[in-house]
């Protein structure tokens, strides 16, 4: 069966790892785990991952330290954040630093799938633009090439 995604968990309850990487597995992603923000690190690695389901609160380094690391080596991976101790402050400080969106604890299943399924759906839409904007930029800077290719044809035939 091919895996439609590669998605990284990690939280510092290997319980909350299990469940999440199982529920992930089942629904067809490739999954990997990390115990910590350290352990994750070391496991990353630019274009590997699609998505990053990571705790906020962990030993070594944090959730939202993470994030940044993580942004600074790849900006493209969808990170979604998960906590049990969820504030106002630490929803935003995660959005502003890029997180996709902010999950609190305990959390439903159908909840997770829903949240990953509209950041893949986001990307997508995302790289389409991207892509859709290269062929216009393409079409601008060829339009002109070929009216002077024009003109200079139309004169060599006169």
């Amino acid at each position: 069966m091919k895996k439609i995604g590669r998605v990284m968990v990690v939280d510092d309850e290997e319980n909350i790892r299990e469940v999440l990487s199982n529920y992930l597995d089942s629904l067809g992603y490739d999954v990997v785990t990390a115990s910590d923000g350290q352990d994750a690190l070391n496991k990353f690695e630019t274009g590997a991952f699609d998505l990053v389901i990571s705790d906020l609160l962990m030993p070594t380094i944090d959730g939202l330290e993470l994030l940044k690391k993580v942004r600074a080596r790849d900006k493209d991976v969808i990170f979604l954040m998960i906590t049990g101790y969820p504030s106002i402050e630490t929803a935003v400080e995660a959005i502003k630093k890029g997180a996709y969106d902010y999950i609190t604890k305990p959390f439903h299943m159908e909840d997770v799938k829903l949240r990953i399924e509209r950041s893949f759906e986001k990307k997508t839409l995302r790289d389409r633009l991207s892509t859709i904007q290269g062929f216009v930029w393409a079409l601008l800077f060829s339009i002109p090439v070929w009216l002077i290719l024009g003109i200079i044809l139309a004169k060599l035939l006169r």
